[in-house]
């Protein structure tokens, strides 16, 4: 499986279908990221498997999502098939042997895993307006209320702290305007609503503490094998938006916490993205723009980012010449746009004299590929025509109660399963609020009884209705308002407290609040 610092993928053939040569990803060049594309059914998560293992085995830890819960049985031991045992002697794969991976499991949902969570703060204005779909304007909203939340030291943690902060915006929206720019009442009401779906979605689920730590989907085994984190996405994928969002959060998060190394023996942590369709589907310019700089940047840190997605297509052109090291498994031409996906997934390649590619893409079979890694200074090999090698964990998923075992025996297990919620933006602005209520209703209890007082320094009794209640006229005919105020009208408690908060933002000294280039909060 490793050879001098190799991953073994495969063995290539040649056109007479005799046996060519083996296939391998210099893991010095595993950070250069890659793509693994192909139509349903032709071996994408198999391949994915068999990297993920490899990677695991030379020590390099995995993040990949398992969409259907087949990648889950990286975790157990293979089984003896027959395809299995007539693939590995195929390809002349004398080494072959059965295994499991290190495996810890994560859920949104702490279902099929240990629970993973962001906060509100960590997840940034970019990433939230994108995952609520929200407007320009309401991204500019978003963007205040992060500011102002950053000044005036609110913990943005969880919904209902945004929802809080987002009230009290639109309370004092004239007010606010004048500091931080407009802030529309309409543009502050599409977002709450915008919150309730995400609430009605499961999203609060993901919101909130402990926040995942970036360190525990990096762990290495005393046996020197890189941890594999498998996030449980079946559930997740119903709600295909939070799902792309969650991983360019994590994305992002890497980005922002990691050091500088350059270029390593081998990556630090390699990212499996399946389904990649989902994070650019409708995608705003600025974002792809933002995903483009970070998959450019995170190498440098040591991180590999693999697409994992049907059609090449589905990544930007600008994403897609980031990806050095290829797996191309079968396409489908029947529809011009097929035909067009295979012209462009053949021109990705450097070409082979020996076989015409767009051609043979579409000729391919199941757990046959065609491979282009990087080698010698960078530069992309000559594709070659490949069948893959077998994992040596299981093809399937675990049982739930071989997940359920894994998961108890976890050195996680309990990091992550309970709540916490500590005091934030809800709190805080809750606590205002009371406070201006008790001083205001001490104001009012201070004014009746002065009133009191006068009343009885008069020396005769007032009776409402009897006209002791009306002012007395001037001699011009005017009323007297020596005890009532012409025109004015109570503060409400929401009011009252709204304006303290906002007088506490506008002179707090605020914290040093620096947000990286995804608006992810940098720790």
């Amino acid at each position: 499986m490793l050879q001098d610092g190799q991953l073994y993928i495969g063995t290539s053939r040649n056109p007479d279908d005799s046996l060519n040569k083996g296939e391998y990803l210099e893991l010095k060049f595993g950070n250069r990221h890659g793509l693994i594309t192909g139509a349903t059914g032709t071996g994408k998560t198999v391949t994915l498997q068999v990297l993920a293992e490899g990677f695991s085995k030379a020590g390099v830890p995995v993040f990949c999502a398992d969409i259907k819960g087949d990648l889950s049985g990286i975790a157990a031991e293979g089984e003896a098939k027959d395809w299995v045992q007539k693939r590995a002697e195929q390809i002349g794969f004398t080494d072959f042997s059965y295994g499991k991976s290190p495996v810890i499991f994560w859920d949104l949902y702490g279902e099929k895993g240990h629970r993973v969570r962001a906060t509100i703060a960590e997840m940034g204005p970019l990433l939230l307006a994108r995952l609520m779909d929200a407007s320009e304007a309401q991204e500019g909203v978003l963007n205040i209320a992060f500011k102002i939340a950053d000044q005036g030291g609110l913990p943005l943690l969880d919904l209902k702290d945004l929802q809080s902060l987002l009230n009290y915006m639109g309370e004092n929206a004239t007010e606010l305007s004048n500091q931080f720019g407009l802030i529309s009442k309409a543009s502050v009401g599409s977002l709450q609503r915008g919150l309730l779906v995400l609430e009605q979605q499961g999203a609060a689920n993901f919101f909130g503490e402990p926040a995942l730590k970036i360190a525990d989907i990096m762990r290495v085994g005393a046996d020197g094998r890189g941890t594999v984190s498998v996030l449980a996405a079946d559930k997740l994928m119903m709600n295909p938006r939070l799902y792309a969002t969650f991983l360019l959060w994590m994305l992002s998060e890497l980005f922002e916490e990691l050091p500088e190394v350059g270029d390593p023996e081998k990556p630090r942590l390699v990212f499996f993205f399946d389904e990649a369709h989902l994070l650019f589907n409708d995608a705003p310019r600025v974002l792809v723009e933002r995903v483009e700089q970070v998959v450019r940047l995170i190498r440098s840190k040591g991180v590999g980012v693999y697409f994992v997605t049907q059609n090449p297509l589905d990544v930007p052109e600008t994403v897609l010449a980031q990806l050095g090291n290829r797996v191309q498994h079968a396409l489908r031409a029947y529809t011009p746009r097929e035909q067009k996906a295979v012209r462009t997934a053949a021109d990705t390649f450097r070409q082979n004299p020996a076989f015409n590619t767009a051609d043979t893409i579409t000729t391919l079979g199941t757990g046959e590929a065609l491979i282009s890694t990087l080698h010698d200074k960078g530069a992309p090999s000559i594709v070659e025509r490949t069948l893959v090698r077998p994992p040596s964990g299981r093809v399937g998923p675990l049982t739930d109660a071989e997940r359920k075992s894994l998961i108890d025996l976890s050195p996680l297990s309990g990091q992550y399963d309970k709540d916490i919620d500590r005091e934030s933006a809800f709190e805080i602005l809750a606590a205002r609020a009371q406070k201006a209520a008790e001083a205001e209703a001490a104001k009012r209890a201070e004014e009746e009884n002065a009133k009191n007082q006068s009343d009885t320094a008069s020396g005769r009794w007032r009776l409402p209705g009897f006209g002791d209640d009306e002012p007395a006229q001037n001699s011009n005919g005017s009323r007297n308002g020596g005890t009532r105020r012409s025109g004015y009208q109570r503060e409400t408690v929401i009011e009252a407290a709204m304006k303290s908060a906002a007088r506490s933002v506008a002179t707090s000294v605020g914290r040093a609040i620096v947000r990286g280039i995804l608006g992810s909060l940098k720790r």
